[in-house]
């Protein structure tokens, strides 16, 4: 039943009871309507009838806009603003809105109006997002590699239980940030308090070694990232059991400055021979377990950031490691080398089309 056949047979039951010789509060009380609305459907039809039962005719501007001008402003939104000489970085709805009657695609049109369309759609132009273009030559074959050793295999063969998989990196220039005034906790209805300003107290890199299949992490504070730092990582990691003794002990880095290269690999394994280097493919640390934690520390250890100074900063990172280590679990990592060659599909679709636009606008 659609909601105009339900209104008429509300107003019929009104005219019913009141046939009845029943009072506007009864039958309010009966039907679950308002005694207005009761009030005025009986004084209706015992005015006019049953002609007096039906809505009236609306006074609303009809719809001034056909689906041709929705579909440019659509259209306009997919474009750049800079592409149309329009000076602006991204459009908003109301620049649309602007930009669609100087255009001649409507005398007027509202910002809301602009709004909806869009929403329809679930265009967004007012949002970005970051992304880079691949340019390792050799993308796949690295992020197989990384990933097969995930799922604990290297060159085709499983790993023995005496060999390692460590994901290694740094979080750079954490910083010790002393509030002019004291955090105040949250209370009734009040978040947290972190006062705005603060002075400087340093910065310090922290250098940490996930050991992916056990959930142990392994790190330390240095002054500042370099190839020194991140071999006392290394040193501190493999003088320890069971890595000192283990057959194979694979580092998985990306191509920061401190470990990029052959020369890193063969620095790493002229120090210990039994350890072997693995890179990421280039702009792909997203392939890095330990970047997963550094996301938990940032969340959980430096945000807000409010420490009196930079022996603060260290002391609350080595008390959060003890508190990880103690009960924390593998990560869930879903994301194979099935999931790799859909992404590079896509990518590779993408880059088609882009192309393809790119040489149609030149054509144009």
């Amino acid at each position: 039943m659609g909601s105009q056949d339900r209104r008429l047979r509300l107003r019929a039951q009104i005219v019913l009871h009141a046939a009845r010789g029943r009072s506007n509060a009864r039958i309010a009380q009966e039907t679950g309507l308002h005694l207005d609305t009761v009030r005025t459907w009986r004084g209706r039809f015992a005015e006019q009838g049953l002609p007096g039962l039906a809505d009236r005719k609306r006074t609303g501007r009809p719809h001034a806009f056909a689906a041709l001008q929705a579909a440019q402003v659509k259209a306009l939104a997919c474009h750049l603003p800079a592409e149309t000489g329009v000076p602006l970085a991204r459009w908003s709805c109301p620049e649309l809105a602007r930009e669609a009657m100087e255009r001649g695609i409507a005398t007027f049109v509202a910002a809301s109006t602009v709004r909806r369309w869009l929403a329809e759609d679930a265009l967004k132009p007012w949002q970005q997002r970051s992304w880079i273009f691949i340019t390792d030559p050799d993308f796949r074959a690295k992020a197989e590699r990384v990933l097969d050793l995930y799922a604990r295999t290297w060159q085709g063969v499983p790993l023995d239980e005496d060999e390692y998989v460590i994901s290694a990196d740094e979080k750079t220039s954490i910083q010790a940030r002393c509030r002019c005034h004291p955090t105040l906790p949250p209370g009734r209805a009040r978040a947290m308090r972190v006062n705005h300003t603060y002075g400087r107290g340093g910065a310090l890199a922290y250098l940490a070694a996930y050991d992916v299949h056990q959930a142990k992490v392994f790190s330390r504070t240095e002054p500042r990232t370099g190839i020194d730092p991140f071999m006392n990582l290394v040193t501190q990691v493999m003088s320890r059991e069971p890595y000192a003794s283990a057959k194979r002990v694979f580092w998985i880095v990306d191509n920061g400055s401190s470990h990029r290269g052959q020369k890193a690999a063969d620095r790493l394994t002229a120090a210990f021979p039994h350890a072997v280097m693995v890179h990421t493919p280039v702009h792909a640390s997203w392939l890095n377990q330990v970047e997963v934690y550094f996301s938990v520390v940032q969340r959980k250890v430096v945000q807000p950031n409010d420490f009196a100074d930079l022996a603060q900063v260290g002391d609350r990172l080595r008390a959060f490691e003890d508190r990880y280590n103690a009960t924390a679990q593998p990560f869930q990592w879903k994301f194979t080398t099935s999931d790799l060659d859909d992404l590079l599909a896509r990518l590779d679709r993408h880059t088609a089309d882009h192309q393809e636009d790119s040489c149609v606008a030149l054509a144009a």
